[in-house]
């Protein structure tokens, strides 16, 4: 009886979690033989400001990444003799 536990950051629709619920009991069928009424799998959705690595949240991750965002936007799309001055 597997018992698969996945946290994952919130931000998913309803048919991404349900697509890894199902590959996820896919997994357990292939991998151990695993009968799929045996098989419980628990999602948990962790907020961002809850999910740290390296000392930064995933939610402070994304406020640079954003603020970088039209810098490096701006930058792409200039000519490559406009960015030299």
């Amino acid at each position: 009886m597997p018992l698969i536990e996945v946290s994952i950051a919130r931000g998913r629709t309803p048919e991404q979690l349900r697509a890894l619920i199902a590959e996820l009991h896919r997994a357990a069928e292939r991998s151990v033989g695993a009968l799929p009424e045996n098989t419980t799998v628990i999602i948990r959705e962790i907020e961002h400001e809850h999910w740290s690595r390296g000392n930064q949240t995933i939610a402070e991750r994304n406020a640079v990444a954003q603020e970088a965002a039209p810098i490096q936007h701006v930058s792409a799309n200039t000519a490559p003799e406009q960015r030299s001055h």
